[in-house]
C-alpha cells in the first residue's frame, strides 16, 4: 500500500515544508545529486525520489491517489549543462504529446473526486498553450513569483456518471 498523495515530478522537493512527509510518494524520472554555481556560491541539489518513473506511463493502478501534484519541467530549450535544465529537467521535442500523456496519466491514477495540483512556469510556454494541450479546465488558479510567471492550478476528477451533460 502506498501513501494517499503522489508527487509525480518531485525533483528536489523544493516547495515542500516537510520533504520527508510520510503521506507522500515522491516520484521522478531521475535520481541524482547536482552541484551548480548560483549567485557566486555552489549549491547542491539532491533529487532522491522514492520511486523512479516516467510520468507518461506510471506503474500505479487506476484511482490510486487522493491528491496528485504535477510539477513537470517547464523548459523546452536550454543546454545540457544549463543549471536550469539540471535543476528542472527538460521536456521532449514533442512536449505537447508528452504533457498531454502525463496529464492523462495523472487523472488516471487520481481517485474519483480527488484533486490534482498543477504547477507551471510560463518562461518558455504560456499557460494558455498548456490548457489547450491537456484539454482539461482548472477549477481555480493563482499566479505567483516576481514576474507572476508561475501558475498554480487546481483540478478535480469527477466521476463520469456525475458529469452534467450540456
Amino acid at each position: 500500500m502506498h501513501p494517499p498523495i503522489l508527487d509525480v515530478c518531485c525533483g528536489g522537493r523544493m516547495f515542500w515544508f516537510d520533504k520527508q512527509n510520510p503521506n507522500v510518494l515522491f516520484a521522478d524520472c531521475r535520481s541524482e545529486e547536482v552541484t551548480f554555481k548560483d549567485r557566486n556560491s555552489l549549491r547542491k541539489l539532491e533529487i532522491k525520489p522514492d520511486v523512479i518513473h516516467d510520468f507518461t506511463n506510471m506503474p500505479y493502478p487506476d484511482k490510486s491517489f487522493k491528491l496528485v501534484i504535477f510539477d513537470p519541467s517547464h523548459l523546452i530549450q536550454g543546454g545540457d549543462n544549463s543549471w536550469l535544465v539540471k535543476k528542472y529537467g527538460r521536456l521532449n521535442k514533442d512536449w505537447q504529446a508528452q504533457l498531454k500523456q502525463g496529464f492523462d496519466e495523472c487523472m488516471r491514477v487520481l481517485d474519483d473526486f480527488g484533486t490534482l495540483i498543477f504547477k507551471w512556469n510560463e518562461t518558455q510556454i504560456p499557460v494558455s498553450k498548456i490548457l489547450e494541450t491537456i484539454n482539461y479546465q482548472p477549477l481555480i488558479g493563482h499566479k505567483s513569483g516576481k514576474a507572476a510567471n508561475t501558475h498554480w492550478l487546481l483540478f478535480i476528477k469527477l466521476k463520469q456518471e456525475d458529469l452534467q451533460n450540456d
